[in-house]
């Protein structure tokens, strides 16, 4: 993980990777949301399919504006891996947006 890595995302990541589906779903605020290529979606489904039945792990390649924008790997048993983009958007301890999509 990248030093810079936000601490929430950086939770975010581990969780994913663990396929610890309890906690990725804690870190998100009521009411939170997402886009995958510029297309809403919605956001407990695409956890599932894409993330948590599909075996998803994220491998960080680098981060930037204090570690709310990721390149990342994105590994699953549908896709393979493809090479990522993600931006999140935290309120504290929560998140309430992040946008991704291929890099």
């Amino acid at each position: 993980m990248p030093e810079s890595a936000n601490a929430v995302v950086e939770e975010f990541v581990t969780a994913i990777n663990a396929g610890d589906k309890d906690t990725v779903l804690a870190l998100f605020a009521d009411g939170a949301s997402m886009s995958d290529d510029g297309s809403e979606r919605n956001l407990a489904a695409w956890l599932d399919r894409e993330m948590f039945t599909t075996n998803g792990r994220i491998e960080i390649e680098s981060s930037s504006d204090d570690g709310l924008s990721l390149i990342a790997g994105v590994t699953n048993d549908t896709w393979g891996t493809m090479r990522t983009r993600w931006q999140f958007f935290v309120d504290g301890d929560k998140i309430t947006r992040f946008e991704t999509g291929q890099a």
